[in-house]
């Protein structure tokens, strides 16, 4: 006569158990609903504030940023998850002085390709030279050709980034602060 061990199976079985009974305690509990009359009162929790800007040096007071809180993604979520799923692609901007710093950065740079610009000169490697000519290191400034008439820019003074395109037609640069789940300024190129 055969006889089947069961021991191995009862061993596996207590885990399992304890976890079914751990998932069946959470979330009974709703916002709004008190956990008792005789339990202690909650005290509400601090939520943080929303970034004030305001008006830079240079900046007309129309241009800056409003100053009322924005919501930072849709009242309704996503159906697909496209933009929680990629939200680490997004980069974080910048407020206060840092936006100040960040216009600045911008204006600066723009100025120095302008020269390269109007004599259609978009080597990557002047580039370089114009960007670096204005004290960035050259550790921290990538440049590319972006197509068959423009380059492309990234200045990674973390927490500081510029990013931009320099064609025919414009010189374009935008500052940021970074990525989220990511330290440095080049776009993250994975996700969870």
């Amino acid at each position: 006569m055969t006889m089947i061990k069961t021991a191995g199976i009862r061993a596996g079985m207590l885990p399992m158990a304890v976890l079914a009974v751990l998932a069946a305690g959470c979330g009974t509990e709703r916002a709004g609903e008190s956990a008792g009359a005789a339990g202690p009162s909650r005290t509400p929790v601090a939520t943080p504030s929303t970034p004030v800007d305001f008006t830079c040096p240079g900046e007309s007071p129309t241009s800056a940023p409003p100053t009322t809180a924005a919501t930072t993604g849709p009242a309704v979520p996503p159906t697909d998850h496209y933009a929680e799923n990629h939200g680490f692609m997004v980069p974080f901007p910048l407020h206060g002085k840092q936006r100040c710093e960040g216009l600045q950065a911008v204006g600066r740079v723009e100025k120095a390709l302008e020269p390269l610009r109007k004599r259609g000169d978009f080597a990557p490697e002047n580039t370089r030279t114009a960007l670096t000519g204005l004290g960035y290191s050259a550790g921290q400034v990538r440049s590319y050709q972006n197509g068959s008439t423009g380059v492309g820019f990234l200045i990674d003074a973390f927490p500081l980034c510029v990013e931009g395109t320099m064609n025919r037609d414009s010189t374009k640069a935008d500052a940021f602060g970074g990525y989220p789940d990511h330290s440095g300024c080049d776009r993250p190129s994975g996700g969870h």
